[in-house]
């Protein structure tokens, strides 16, 4: 896929972490009751974190070379806050933030799908020659 532009890949990978962060929140609201439930989330900055600690080292033959990265492990960025809890019961579910974060990786997503339909139809347009 080196012929088209990697914002398609980019995209995809963005519609990923959208797609999990709404797994993640889904799973929240549905544990809202659940005693002793603690709440999740997504970082995405947690994930290159951990990116970093699962890169591969090569040989280097000088210093100014870039160290090689091979990550066979999936990092999901998912982590879980165990000093928090919000409710008697010791469960850290918030509902109302977690209906706000659905709300707006809802519209996070939809942008995302309007954006690689559009870069979709760019390519379709110039398969058909412009016509």
């Amino acid at each position: 896929m080196a012929l088209i532009s990697g914002t398609i890949n980019l995209l995809e990978q963005a519609m990923n972490y959208s797609a999990t962060k709404q797994k993640v929140i889904s799973d929240n609201i549905a544990n809202s009751d659940t005693p002793n439930y603690k709440a999740k989330s997504v970082s995405f900055s947690k994930m290159l974190e951990t990116e970093k600690q699962n890169s591969f080292v090569a040989n280097r033959t000088d210093r100014r070379h870039f160290n090689l990265t091979l990550s066979n492990q999936s990092s999901s960025g998912v982590y879980v806050n165990q000093n928090v809890a919000y409710n008697h019961n010791g469960n850290s579910v918030d509902v109302d933030k977690e209906m706000s974060d659905l709300a707006t990786n809802t519209i996070y997503y939809n942008a995302l799908t309007d954006r690689i339909i559009g870069k979709f139809q760019s390519l379709e347009n110039v398969i058909k020659g412009g016509k």
